[in-house]
């Protein structure tokens, strides 16, 4: 879909109306205006189309089996998918096909398979496809890039990481059929991040789960996963992402001068520590909270109006889900699975953040937290 000259804001619906497209997607907006434009919804909740669309002053309202009405109506020019994991990968596909944009949430798909059929459907549609990797905008990640870059901590040699919580029962990331599980929704962010700070793919994973059998929420679904990657140059990045623990959201990585610490690193609702310690002296930065999805919104809109191929692409999101699977498995076969090497041209890096206002929370329309 070409944009006029004279319109500069990409006009977007919002696909899924659950507690992160409520507390931090439609919110955005506001922070985006420039360039981004919410102007449809689409849910088969009535009371919170009803509500959300008053809220945002959003006539377009729609269904789901409505979506391709919606698409084709002329008046959205791109899509945020904000669905169930494994709903990302059809409602992608439709989207492309109707000749729209798309932003889709992390994890792309639940399968390799699902994610090479949404790149082919937006390639051979011509249109742009992105998956919100939010932290690829955010200044604390990306400075810990910088420094790992610049070669003050030397040789950058292993990454370690922790990122857990206490899921809600019966929440949707408890259901395997959906795309439940831990390493599709918060393993992802620490897979993510040894990839950025490495600059590199891993060639080999290995990976435990650990469920407790006492606890009904994970009858489908692993409690916890602890894994450990190796990446080219002798490098290793291991992490645990578990859903029956204790907040906690933190990585370090480590080089043969120094290392970066980040605490809360993962997170949008609170501020972000940085600690860098070389030759035993260290210091601390604190960022601040903010808006971490408006940056996503108005690079992805730019992408589209100055026809450049976003960083986090379809090649970004490829490249986790392709891992994911593979630690599960290894997981399951309880041995080392080799992955096939991925050339990556694109990387994030400080130039693409963006500073934003913290959003407050919302009042919820028939929402909750995944986290008790």
């Amino acid at each position: 879909m070409s944009i006029s000259k004279e319109r500069r804001r990409i006009r977007y619906a919002v696909v899924g109306l659950g507690h992160i497209a409520q507390v931090a997607v439609l919110p955005a907006f506001a922070h985006a205006r420039a360039n981004s434009q919410l102007a449809a919804l689409v849910s088969d909740d009535r009371q919170k189309l009803k509500k959300l669309g008053r809220r945002y002053h959003v006539d377009q309202l729609f269904s789901y089996r409505q979506y391709r009405d919606c698409l084709r109506s002329g008046l959205v020019d791109a899509v945020y998918i904000a669905l169930p994991n494994h709903l990302h990968a059809p409602y992608t596909i439709e989207a492309a096909r109707a000749g729209i944009h798309v932003l889709c949430e992390k994890p792309m798909a639940v399968t390799e398979k699902d994610c090479r059929a949404m790149i082919r459907a937006a390639a051979h549609a011509g249109v742009k496809l992105m998956i919100a990797y939010r932290l690829h905008f955010e200044a604390a990640n990306m400075t810990a890039v910088r420094i790992v870059r610049s070669g003050k901590l030397g040789d950058p040699r292993f990454f370690t990481s922790a990122f857990s919580m206490q899921v809600r029962p019966d929440n949707i990331r408890t259901d395997k059929e959906k795309g439940g599980g831990t390493l599709y929704d918060i393993g992802i962010y620490c897979i993510n991040a040894a990839r950025y700070l490495f600059g590199a793919e891993p060639t080999e994973v290995f990976a435990f789960t650990g469920t407790s059998k006492k606890d009904q929420r994970f009858k489908e679904i692993d409690e916890m996963t602890g894994a450990l990657l190796r990446f080219p140059d002798g490098r290793l990045a291991e992490f645990t992402s578990s859903f029956g623990a204790a907040d906690v959201a933190s990585y370090r990585i480590v080089g043969t001068k120094g290392d970066v610490r980040l605490d809360q690193a993962y997170e949008y609702v609170y501020p972000i520590d940085l600690y860098v310690t070389v030759k035993g002296k260290s210091r601390k930065q604190t960022f601040r909270k903010r808006d971490q999805f408006a940056p996503e919104l108005d690079y992805f809109s730019n992408c589209i109006l100055n026809d450049r191929t976003p960083e986090p692409s379809g090649q970004e999101g490829i490249a986790d889900v392709r891992i994911i699977e593979a630690l599960y498995r290894s997981a399951k076969r309880r041995r080392p699975v080799k992955i096939q090497y991925l050339r990556k041209n694109q990387r994030p890096s400080l130039k693409q953040t963006k500073q934003r206002p913290a959003v407050d929370k919302p009042e919820l329309v028939r929402a909750k937290s995944a986290a008790l």
